[in-house]
């Protein structure tokens, strides 16, 4: 566990795997921490993995007033430099997703592979708006039930009761400041029209069962927009990596190996889903 300072706030990372393999960066959605990705990382004990609690999430330092992608981006860029990495593979989760890329926009020199996963380059500001006003007025608490319903799938839910309890927890217990100045990131992101401009290999991976940032309108446009980009569709809702670990990681290396040959110019394919092995994991 390694705390990283920058001016203003100090930033929580991890480090795992193989210190010598790939370097492949792991980034959390909103309301979640760097244990979002605690179900996968059992299956990339080759590369060497590094998580860190987004800004306001887990660990991190939490400051008050509205964060921005930029602002965000900047956070990686730190603990990158800190863990000594110059370049790496990096996967991000919705609100990480929206960091991963513009980590690819703003530095591309530092990202190797690009895979955004379950996230978009634009999302309704109205929306988005009210959201940060209801935490900022009444907690986490006032978005729970909208957050869960949009997180994890039904089915999961009812298959794995634990796994929703302790999401359900996390976002209670996180700093309401942080959660709203995150929804503020995602209100004024801006990437939209830029995400054609990003040059690193990319894979986009969508779940067949999210109402957040479904592939039509969201994942869609991210593939279409991006050259030569791939796209992979999972049996799972928002939060991919807890309700699909092995179908996800088996994406992952899939396409972090054809990165090292020749990857074809459009691959498209659908994996069957994959039930936790990991126990209590999360």
């Amino acid at each position: 566990m390694v705390t990283c300072v920058r001016p203003g706030i100090r930033l929580h990372w991890e480090e795992a795997g193989d210190t010598e393999g790939q370097p492949l960066l792991l980034l959390n959605s909103i309301g979640t921490d760097l244990h979002l990705w605690d179900r996968v990382m059992p299956y990339l004990a080759d590369f060497h993995v590094l998580r860190m609690d987004t800004r306001g999430h887990g660990r991190s330092e939490a400051p008050r007033g509205d964060y921005s992608i930029d602002m965000l981006v900047d956070d990686v860029i730190a603990v990158l430099d800190d863990a000594g990495v110059a370049r790496t593979a990096v996967a991000g989760v919705s609100l990480g997703g929206m960091m991963a890329m513009g980590l690819a926009l703003d530095y591309p020199d530092r990202v190797e592979a690009l895979i955004p996963i379950c996230t978009s380059a634009t999302m309704d500001p109205g929306a988005w708006t009210a959201r940060v006003q209801a935490v900022r007025y009444g907690g986490t608490e006032a978005i729970l039930d909208l957050a869960l319903g949009r997180f994890l799938s039904p089915e999961f839910r009812k298959a794995d009761p634990d796994a929703s309890d302790h999401i359900a927890e996390g976002l209670r217990r996180m700093s309401n400041d942080g959660y709203a100045g995150c929804a503020a990131a995602i209100r004024d992101m801006d990437i939209y029209w830029r995400v054609r401009e990003i040059e690193a290999p990319t894979l986009v991976v969508a779940g067949d069962l999210d109402t957040s940032t479904p592939f039509e309108g969201h994942g869609q446009h991210i593939a279409e927009a991006i050259p030569r980009a791939q796209t992979v569709h999972l049996h799972a809702a928002h939060l991919a990596p807890l309700e699909a670990p092995e179908a996800l990681a088996t994406t992952l290396i899939r396409f972090l190996n054809s990165c090292n040959t020749t990857a074809p110019e459009s691959v498209s394919e659908r994996l069957p889903s994959a039930s936790s092995t990991i126990g209590d994991a999360l």
